[in-house]
């Protein structure tokens, strides 16, 4: 088996430098627009052989060193109880939004290997069939209850981030709930097959760095602790604000997958260089065609300076646009680079 992400999670030397995109296995595919031409992403979640071909389907395109799991973040919630409706171009909306700390008493706790087994059938059958490993995936407790707090989520999280301040005790009662269930599915996804989870705090980057240390950070390192403790490889996913970066580092995860508003070798610094790190090419680096895509490739790479523990990734989702063809062309430069070259070869 290709053990490439394992091992530099491990920050153990590795042949080449290990790489996978997020949403590696969607939009930007044309098998997978042919697929969703005819099923909702809905119906292809809930099918596991269908959705064990969608998250093989990048295969097909380029030699990436892992398989993502095609799934959503919001996948746990109705589990939870909460009515949750996918809007095109908002994402899930929860028609029963937590209020007050009597929603949040109304939140069913659930098992994952029997309330989400379809997803855990779909990790059965993916991680059987494919020779690189399958990254799981879950919310981070924020990036979750971001969709849950006083309707619809702006980008900002102006209602989360008040929820955060003036509920003090519900927001906590909240983040924990989800802190427990969140690690319960990500070890239930181990369980089945996958051969690590990245936890994605995607909506982390509107807090400042007092009130995530405060009142989001302690809920992380609940969950990534649990992780650590059932010997489960974890990625820990931030993006929006590299101030963040120290105390993400400090709440958990064997990598830290960072975006692109530092350079590599600056969030390595600011993560720890006893660290894993993931990352971080911006995504429109891959709009802009091969050569500027290539050569973008290469900087990420040269920052990353040949150290043990360097996962080649974007610094957020591959968008819809991104051609298969510059892709695999990023796979062959990341798989062709030698950190040891002199660096007017590289």
């Amino acid at each position: 088996m290709n053990d490439r992400l394992l091992r530099a999670l491990r920050r153990e030397p590795v042949d080449v430098t290990p790489v996978w995109f997020m949403r590696q296995a969607g939009r930007s595919l044309p098998r997978y627009r042919q697929i969703r031409a005819d099923r909702s992403m809905a119906e292809i979640l809930a099918d596991p052989p269908a959705a064990a071909e969608v998250t093989a389907l990048p295969l097909e395109y380029f030699p990436v060193d892992a398989a993502v799991l095609f799934a959503d973040l919001s996948t746990p919630f109705e589990a939870a109880g909460l009515r949750v409706d996918m809007v095109e171009g908002v994402g899930p909306v929860v028609q029963n939004p937590i209020e007050s700390e009597a929603d949040v008493g109304r939140l069913r706790r659930f098992d994952p290997r029997a309330d989400l087994a379809h997803v855990l059938e779909h990790v059965k059958l993916v991680s059987g069939r494919l020779d690189v490993p399958v990254v799981g995936f879950v919310g981070a407790p924020l990036t979750l209850c971001s969709y849950l707090i006083r309707g619809p989520r702006s980008r900002n999280l102006e209602e989360t981030k008040a929820f955060l301040w003036s509920e003090p005790a519900a927001s906590d009662r909240l983040l924990g709930f989800w802190a427990d269930q969140l690690a319960e599915f990500a070890v239930a996804q181990a369980e089945a097959g996958a051969g690590a989870i990245q936890v994605f705090d995607s909506w982390a980057g509107a807090l400042s760095p007092a009130l995530y240390e405060s009142r989001v950070a302690p809920h992380s390192r609940r969950l990534l602790d649990r992780l650590r403790e059932e010997g489960i490889p974890s990625i820990h996913f931030l993006t929006g604000n590299p101030a963040l970066l120290p105390p993400a580092a400090r709440a958990g995860g064997d990598a830290l997958g960072v975006d692109w508003r530092l350079p590599l070798d600056e969030a390595w610094e600011a993560v720890g260089t006893d660290r894993a790190i993931q990352g971080n090419l911006d995504p429109t680096a891959l709009l802009a065609g091969e050569e500027i895509a290539r050569r973008e490739a290469r900087d990420v790479l040269r920052r990353a300076g040949g150290r043990p523990g360097h996962i080649f990734n974007l610094g957020h989702g591959m968008l819809p646009a991104t051609d298969p063809a510059v892709v695999r062309a990023v796979v062959e430069e990341v798989h062709g680079f030698d950190a040891t070259a002199p660096a007017e070869e590289r």
